[in-house]
């Protein structure tokens, strides 16, 4: 009876390295892409904002006197109008801005990057920050005061800020440490500095019953000392014009940081001063804002605080 052959030690090597189990690779599903340069973002945010504006425009021009020019209308509880040009333009400034940095999450206004209603497990580094409409109601009546606000925020700081104004066809600018722009021209706030010179701007709160009165005290009182205040209705661009010297001031109670994230950098780019109304510097998820030329802030943070800010601000109280 013939022996069977011994195995050679080549073939018990090839036999057990094919059974040898595949090696996991760990992947992640947006790799981080390393520390973004501001300015180098701000051509692709430009780009996103063009795009948002081109949509935006389509519908305001389509519109006529017996006609809605296929705009459809509702309501958000408590946080004022929303229209599909809102949510069309969010789409796309969001598919725009994931081709930029797919590293980057999102906050927006209209919140079509949320799974089932809630933002992401995991916090990245990088954010977007987009309301794809600010001054829907105006865009719905055909005021022409609305625009598109994308802000590009890292480690918890706004570095780059783009507010595009579709109907005057302004783009606003600004990166962190680079400066603030209108178009190409450098943007710097002005230089009033008596508040009975000052042109001023403010908003009021959807929740009327609840500030109205309290947004009515602070409004009559610098009325009586400043020459004039406004109420365009878009907070974004309210900050776009202190920042390039129209408005010497603005300030609003209870507004999101999709209507200020971008406006606040332009602000302080443009050498102005952006606090809360206790005079804190961060801002962007503070329930109020104030931004001035730097010259006016005491004097208006003094007119618009309640007694009780003002208590509140003077012993440091959260």
């Amino acid at each position: 009876m013939k022996k069977k052959p011994k195995k050679t030690t080549a073939a018990k090597k090839s036999k057990s390295s094919s059974k040898a189990k595949p090696k996991l690779e760990l992947r992640l599903e947006n790799p981080p892409l390393g520390v973004p340069d501001p300015k180098k973002l701000l051509a692709g945010m430009v780009r996103a904002a063009l795009t948002c504006g081109a949509i935006i425009r389509k519908y305001h021009e389509s519109r006529g006197p017996k006609s809605k020019g296929g705009l459809n209308v509702s309501e958000k509880l408590g946080a004022g109008l929303v229209t599909n040009a809102d949510l069309e333009s969010e789409r796309a400034c969001v598919a725009a801005l994931r081709k930029l940095r797919p590293d980057f999450g999102f906050l927006t206004e209209e919140g079509t990057t949320l799974v089932d209603g809630k933002p992401p497990v995991t916090k990245p580094r990088g954010r977007w920050i987009i309301d794809p409409l600010d001054g829907t109601t105006n865009f719905v009546h055909g005021f022409p005061m609305f625009c598109v606000s994308i802000a590009a925020e890292w480690d918890g700081k706004i570095i780059a800020g783009v507010i595009e104004h579709p109907i005057l066809r302004e783009t606003y600018t600004a990166s962190l440490g680079g400066g603030a722009f209108l178009g190409k021209k450098p943007l710097r706030v002005s230089t009033t500095k008596d508040i009975a010179d000052s042109l001023l701007s403010t908003g009021f709160t959807y929740r009327k019953t609840e500030l109205l009165h309290t947004e009515m005290v602070a409004f009559e009182e610098l009325s009586s000392v400043a020459r004039a205040i406004r109420r365009p209705g878009s907070a974004a661009l309210d900050l776009a014009y202190v920042a390039r010297g129209v408005f010497d001031g603005f300030w609003e109670r209870r507004l999101s940081p999709w209507d200020i994230a971008a406006g606040l950098l332009l602000v302080r780019e443009a050498g102005g001063k952006v606090t809360d109304f206790r005079g804190n510097d961060d801002v962007l998820d503070s329930p109020t804002v104030l931004a001035s030329n730097g010259e006016l802030h005491s004097p208006l943070l003094d007119a618009i605080q309640t007694p009780e800010e003002k208590l509140r601000a003077r012993w440091n109280l959260d």
